[in-house]
């Protein structure tokens, strides 16, 4: 599957803050969120551009991506009744 945001694995980054908001949003016990929420890019079934984000579909969580820094934003866990 030839895909943009899985072309360009290797610029996706986050900052401190996403960092600390992605680890208090998915209770993860990880020193390493960005190669984390990366493993769940490429393992991801679903992953669609609404404007200027593209949103990661996970089997427990969504990964919310900026479309053009590639700067990892947030995540949240999935809730029962959303895709």
């Amino acid at each position: 599957m030839n895909h943009e945001l899985l072309d360009n694995l290797d610029k996706i980054h986050t900052t401190e803050l996403g960092e600390f908001r992605i680890k208090r949003n998915l209770d993860l016990d990880t020193d390493d969120v960005v190669t984390w929420c990366i493993k769940r890019v490429k393992s991801s079934k679903e992953i669609i551009r609404k404007g200027k984000n593209w949103y990661i579909y996970d089997d427990a969580c969504i990964i919310t991506i900026n479309a053009n820094s590639y700067t990892i934003i947030t995540a949240h866990k999935k809730k029962l009744n959303s895709k």
